[in-house]
């Protein structure tokens, strides 16, 4: 992956203002970023008011030796928008004003006039055509630290996607054209690369591991799970998938990555399913069925909430308890799934031809979706629930969600949009994130 975000923050004042309230601001702001950003990003804090011409060139240089990505402009007294405007086209980076509250006092004169300064400066960026942000009010205001949070995290995901590269082991499934995929549109809209790595390089890989390694992994698997509904050649096939995928990845700089997982893998008795959520847990992320876009979708809530993410159909829809099930043949991360109902590491649920785990999935706050190219554009569909505790009544992984938009409604808005089958459900609630992010990256967003 790309280097961490780099995010320069400074304090400006113009020249004829007071300077007591900007010194104070860039101690207990900049202190306040340092201590709140710095897991999202490294903070670059210009250790002195920018308030002139010669101030803003040295925080310009100061910024540029950093290679800053963002910055971050506290509005510490009235400033004109010189400053923000040499800055934004000498970094060609976004900048947020932030313009915290007036403290009044009916007889004694105004100290800041920041949200003034702010919205003037905005206007200029604006006429500019240069990305901005205004925020308003303290640090210490809820609605200001999640905007704050918001634009850093979305930046940080932003630049780790700019660049990465996303890996293909094979194309796509016979007759799943919806997983077909435009690469320049992708490269395009998110700055992703697609590379491939045939199968046979997978397969290979598995022939030429060391037998010992084999068997003591097939120890492994037989010690964590139940393997009774699984063949010994399949569970065989699945340990040395797991350990030549373990072998391969690393040496090929996959950021993220999609399998074709059918038909010739299930042809070779070893369908990936149980291989792809262990890896998962592990930091290694390959997405079934060839589907790049759900895997985009997946890579990207992965992004913002370093977890694993789940892959799936929606099979089900319940009326009455306004539940949909989401649910795929067995690639779930262990560290989804629910323990209080039975985990089984078993054939594939469907073919017989592979590995999967037969379970149900936990419960918690979830955000389905996915990123669908439709005329040359992009949208994301977007669903924000919450998965309730399930039991199982199918073979492979399944869990129910309750959400708000009537399932009907639902329904008829899928086949409206043109949404594909597959979905990213990740067990986090990062619907208001993905917008944020769809605006930075000019994305329509069907949110239910």
């Amino acid at each position: 992956m790309k280097n961490k975000l780099q995010t320069g923050v400074l304090v400006s004042c113009s020249g004829r203002w007071p300077r007591k309230l900007p010194d104070a601001r860039l101690k207990e702001y900049g202190k306040w970023c340092r201590d709140q950003l710095s897991q999202y990003t490294d903070v670059h804090i210009f250790e002195r008011i920018v308030g002139n011409h010669d101030d803003m060139e040295e925080c310009i240089c100061e910024f540029q030796r950093s290679g800053v990505d963002l910055v971050i402009q506290i509005i510490g007294a009235f400033t004109g928008d010189d400053i923000c405007c040499g800055i934004a086209e000498s970094l060609h980076a976004p900048v947020v004003l932030w313009a915290p509250r007036e403290n009044w006092d009916r007889d004694d004169r105004m100290y800041a006039n920041g949200l003034c300064s702010a919205t003037m400066n905005a206007a200029s960026l604006a006429r500019l055509q240069m990305p901005h942000e205004v925020v308003y009010g303290d640090y210490d205001e809820t609605r200001v630290r999640d905007q704050i949070l918001r634009i850093v995290r979305c930046a940080s995901v932003i630049n780790t996607i700019h660049g990465a590269t996303f890996g293909l082991f094979g194309y796509r499934p016979t007759a799943f054209y919806n997983c077909a995929s435009d690469e320049v549109l992708i490269r395009r809209t998110f700055g992703i690369n697609i590379e491939e790595t045939d199968l046979k390089v997978i397969f290979d890989q598995m022939q030429n591991l060391d037998e010992e390694s084999v068997t003591q992994e097939l120890g492994n698997v037989r010690e964590r799970w139940s393997t009774s509904y699984i063949p010994e050649e399949n569970l065989e096939n699945h340990c040395r998938l797991y350990l030549a995928l373990k072998k391969i990845y690393p040496k090929l700089g996959y950021d993220y990555s999609t399998i074709k997982c059918w038909p010739e893998m299930g042809n070779a008795k070893t369908q990936p399913c149980a291989v792809l959520g262990r890896l998962a847990d592990e930091g290694i992320n390959i997405g079934c069925e060839g589907d790049i876009d759900a895997g985009i979708t997946a890579f990207i809530e992965h992004c913002f909430s370093n977890r694993p993410v789940f892959i799936c159909d929606l099979i089900n829809i319940e009326e009455k308890e306004n539940l949909v099930t989401f649910w795929h043949c067995g690639n779930a991360a262990p560290s989804l799934h629910n323990k209080d109902d039975s985990v089984d590491l078993a054939d594939h649920p469907l073919a017989g031809q592979g590995s999967a785990f037969w379970c149900s999935l936990k419960s918690g706050s979830v955000t389905a979706a996915r990123f669908l190219a439709i005329d040359g554009k992009y949208k994301l569909f977007l669903i924000r629930g919450e998965a309730v505790p399930t039991v199982r009544n199918t073979r492979g992984c399944m869990v129910k969600v309750w959400i708000n938009t009537p399932v009907f409604t639902l329904l008829r808005d899928i086949v409206k949009e043109g949404m594909s089958h597959h979905y990213a459900l990740v067990w986090s609630d990062l619907a208001d994130d993905l917008k944020y992010l769809c605006q930075q990256l000019n994305i329509d967003v069907v949110e239910e």
